[in-house]
């Protein structure tokens, strides 16, 4: 492949994290354009020696008027390997003189601008076989990939961009085919082509995808084969579906031992509560240790809906201390801010991966006086791998079978935990904390309110309701313009940027889920009014949602997001929400559009079901039983938080505690009673005020 004549300068990627230094302007030598930016990722590099420029088009424009070639980094400011690169790299001189001579150099934060991310992403992946951050790509002045990697020190750096520069000098129409092959073959990965086939969402498909999506289930650890293991909530939302509708006892069984692994293994902080990123083993205990809101936020939602179907106190607990987390370090002024950074100051004042959350034995003898052997068998001191001669705490036993083990009783068990943590927090007081990420991003607060109305639907928690309501509130004040679009961005009201897909998505669908908790219907009108707005400026009738809006198309970017990784992607949350407003509103035409949009991404989902979990959820709403429960009356608030005590993800909730126009509402508010409706396609059964009876009409399949 023409790809081969470039490898040879590639290294391969890491993944990790970051910290700012806080000085005046003034004292530094050097400042670049990004001085003007909000992102503390972009902040950071700030005075670096290269002449950085932030990704906007008149810094685009400027490639093509100079006719240089754009070299583009990307990372985030939880990104260890990012900094390093930054520290050995981009604050050398040397470096830094080539870079500004040859190259327009421009500094991307992913999270700002993630399909930016994901396009160059995708070249590197396709040129090197991997990707990773800081991701490193030269472009062609009209943005096409010509060359990229992730890591690089200074020697190799230098070398690599020599070689590039003396390519595109001496034979430039060579660099330009390559480019040109590449951003072809980058095209083809985003197509969704038009299903021909006649729409059918048949159970025996639905079977066909999910043993497919077993063969890659890692049955002895959980999660997914391979060398680490990422939490992935939006899968194991769906599994959990899946399995409970289908009576599949074997796949609940492998959701709940993985939601067990997440919750007992180095993923999560036995300590403060809140998760890490992903494991960098399969066993899910050696962390990668950046701690990010939209991980917390879904993970949330997912226990939540395990202790809903399971009762487990363990789920309960895990929902709490991380909602204890969210608050503690991640909130302020109604709002969420995006991460914590893997890496922070040890004891000899360098930064180190890890530093804040893992213990040297000896220093654990000393501040475990008594019960050390309880201890370290309780925390897995010496069972598990240490990170560079120190240990990660997490939980090998499940806290009964450790309290039989050692014939305690629970509660002697649960007061000699609570004595450990409090003894480690204080001397987690000491150490200097990981820096914040105070970047708020919309979709990612959306996320966060998804979580919190997830929660209280299961836990009734009036608390958490009115927390849910502020979020969306600020939401709705800070990201939400008076033309209504939306910002993705939110922290700097002098440079806000504008909201992709993803943004107007999960915010809509986190509306819908207030609404569900509140039945306030304002809700419901402000997430109609989004979806007229990104019908008009999003949507293309024979390919789905575009990322960034119509008009800012550009033929090399990935402008579809469709594939449920991390996050579920922007179109299979869009085509859930038509699938939600069509029976609110009965607009056939949401409905129409969405059946379209899931008839299209069958051929995808049949390659890689397991790439594809949200917009499966949305095959289940039309393959298997879906009903539209509704309740109205006074009462109508205290009768769906009853019917929240179980379990039943096929339905769709809409309530009045007063007289509505809304078509599922409408004539069904009486004074004397409150009444549950339990419907299919608008065709009811009977009503009653019975809450078991309303349960046995909804778990009939």
């Amino acid at each position: 492949m023409i790809y081969s004549s470039f490898k040879k300068y590639i290294l391969l990627p890491f993944i990790i994290f970051a910290f700012s230094c806080k000085k005046n302007v003034s004292e530094y030598t050097y400042t670049n354009e990004l001085i003007n930016e909000s992102s503390p990722y972009l902040l950071q590099h700030a005075h670096n020696p290269v002449n950085w420029y932030p990704w906007k088009n008149q810094y685009l424009e400027k490639a093509k008027k100079e006719n240089k070639l754009i070299l583009l980094s990307i990372g985030y400011s939880s990104c260890h390997w990012c900094h390093v690169m930054e520290k050995e790299t981009f604050e050398d001189k040397e470096v830094a003189e080539f870079m500004n001579t040859h190259f327009i150099n421009i500094k991307v934060d992913r999270e700002e601008h993630p399909n930016v991310d994901k396009t160059y992403l995708t070249a590197v992946k396709v040129m090197t076989g991997n990707g990773g951050w800081p991701l490193n790509c030269i472009l062609l002045p009209n943005g096409e990939p010509l060359w990229g990697g992730t890591y690089f020190n200074k020697e190799n750096w230098l070398n690599a961009l020599q070689n590039i520069q003396a390519i595109y000098a001496e034979d430039p129409e060579q660099a330009k085919e390559f480019a040109t092959r590449l951003s072809k073959d980058l095209i083809s990965l985003q197509t969704v082509s038009n299903n021909q086939k006649n729409i059918n969402f048949s159970t025996d498909t639905l079977k066909v995808f999910i043993n497919d999506w077993k063969q890659s289930l890692d049955t002895i650890n959980g999660g997914l084969v391979g060398k680490n293991q990422f939490p992935r909530p939006s899968s194991y939302q769906f599994l959990l579906r899946y399995s409970h509708q289908t009576n599949d006892t074997l796949l609940q069984q492998f959701v709940f031992k993985t939601l067990d692994k997440i919750a007992l293994g180095g993923l999560n902080d036995p300590i403060e509560g809140g998760f890490a990123r992903y494991t960098v083993d399969n066993k899910w205990h050696i962390p990668h240790f950046e701690k990010m809101l939209y991980d917390n936020a879904q993970l949330i939602s997912l226990f939540s809906n395990a202790y809903q179907l399971s009762k487990n106190e363990r789920y309960k607990k895990i929902v709490y201390n991380t909602l204890h987390f969210t608050d503690t370090n991640l909130h302020k002024n109604d709002l969420y801010f995006s991460s914590l950074n893997a890496d922070s100051f040890n004891e000899n004042n360098e930064l180190e991966e890890g530093a804040y959350y893992t213990w040297k034995k000896d220093s654990l003898q000393t501040f475990i006086k008594d019960d050390f052997e309880l201890f370290s068998d309780y925390f897995g001191i010496d069972k598990i791998e240490k990170l560079e001669n120190k240990h990660v705490l997490l939980q090998i036993y499940r806290d009964s079978v450790f309290a039989k083990k050692h014939q305690l009783k629970l509660d002697e068990l649960n007061t000699k935990v609570s004595s450990w943590k409090k003894i480690l927090l204080e001397k987690r007081a000491n150490r200097v904390a990981p820096e914040l990420d105070n970047k708020i991003l919309t979709s990612w607060n959306a996320l966060m309110l998804q979580a919190l109305t997830d929660a209280y639907k299961v836990f009734g928690d009036e608390s958490i309701k009115k927390k849910a309501i502020k979020n969306a509130i600020a939401l709705k004040n800070k990201a939400i313009s008076n033309d209504g679009s939306v910002y993705r961005s939110i922290n700097s009201e002098n440079n806000k940027i504008k909201g992709t897909m993803e943004d107007y998505a999960l915010l809509i669908n986190s509306y819908i889920s207030l609404y569900q908790i509140t039945f306030d219907e304002s809700w419901l009108q402000t997430a109609n009014k989004l979806t007229e707005y990104v019908l008009k400026n999003f949507y293309d009738k024979n390919k789905g949602f575009f990322y960034p809006l119509k008009e800012n198309q550009n033929s090399i970017m990935n402008n579809l997001n469709i594939e449920d990784i991390v996050i579920p992607s922007a179109n299979s949350v869009m085509n859930k929400n038509l699938f939600f407003l069509s029976h609110y509103f009965d607009h056939k035409n949401y409905a129409d559009i969405s059946y379209k949009m899931l008839h299209n991404i069958l051929p995808k989902i049949k390659k890689h079901p397991y790439s594809y979990s949200n917009w499966l959820d949305s095959y289940l709403n039309l393959s298997l039983p879906f009903y539209e429960t509704v309740i109205a009356g006074e009462n109508a608030l205290e009768k769906s938080k009853e019917l929240n005590n179980y379990y039943i993800p096929n339905q769709l909730l809409s309530g009045s505690t007063q007289k509505s126009e809304l078509p599922l509402l409408k004539g069904r508010f009486t004074d004397s009673n409150t009444f549950i409706y339990v419907c299919v396609n608008k065709t009811c059964k009977l009503p009653t005020d019975d809450i078991k009876k309303a349960r046995e009409m909804l778990t009939k399949q």
